[in-house]
């Protein structure tokens, strides 16, 4: 990967205008993105019908930007604390893998992703908004949160999304490690087939 990347497209510029360099630095080096699911791939709305849980509500744009890390390279990982066949059913969708659920101690299981990689923590990323996700965005090299996360969780932050959780932040997170890393620009040139197809 480049490790001082020129602006590819026009959009990179754009996005990395607004973000601090400390910052740019963290996301250049992430290697492994590591997401929560509720509140961050989702809104947290948790709907119930009878029989239990019916509706979990994702986000294609979100699911977009997942696959464009992954086909730039970047290994991508779920880990949530809350266990949904809705949420293995989308990740199986989107090809990703681990998508762990039912975890309540999240940075071991982290540190044990890191290390099966190969990578320092320094080279993970990490996206959550509670206090279950705390220890991870205080150990990570990217600490990302949502705006609408508790205020105690956003101030261990690196960086907050403008957009809110399952409205898109995932996939504004996305398009910044990719920024900052010179590769937005070959998304934007790449033909649909090598971009594996429609946007899901």
């Amino acid at each position: 990967m480049n490790e001082q990347p020129g602006f590819s497209h026009p959009a990179e510029a754009q996005i990395l205008a607004r973000v601090p360099e400390t910052v740019r630095d963290r996301a250049r080096a992430v290697r492994l993105m590591v997401f929560d699911v509720d509140g961050i791939l989702t809104d947290g709305s948790l709907w119930y019908g009878e029989h239990g849980e019916a509706v979990k509500p994702f986000n294609a744009l979100d699911g977009h930007g997942l696959r464009l890390l992954r086909e730039q390279g970047i290994r991508v990982a779920w880990v949530s604390g809350r266990k949904s066949a809705i949420t293995a059913r989308r990740a199986a969708e989107l090809g990703i893998s681990p998508a762990l659920q039912g975890v309540r101690d999240k940075i071991t299981t982290v540190e044990e992703l890191a290390r099966e990689a190969g990578l320092s923590l320094q080279a993970v990323g990490y996206m959550g908004d509670d206090i279950i996700d705390l220890p991870v965005l205080q150990c990570v090299g990217f600490a990302a949160s949502v705006p609408n996360a508790p205020f105690y969780v956003g101030q261990a932050a690196h960086w907050t999304s403008t957009l809110r959780g399952g409205a898109g932040a995932v996939r504004e997170c996305c398009d910044l490690i990719l920024a900052a890393q010179g590769r937005l620009g070959a998304c934007f040139t790449a033909s649909l087939s090598t971009l594996g197809g429609a946007i899901q």
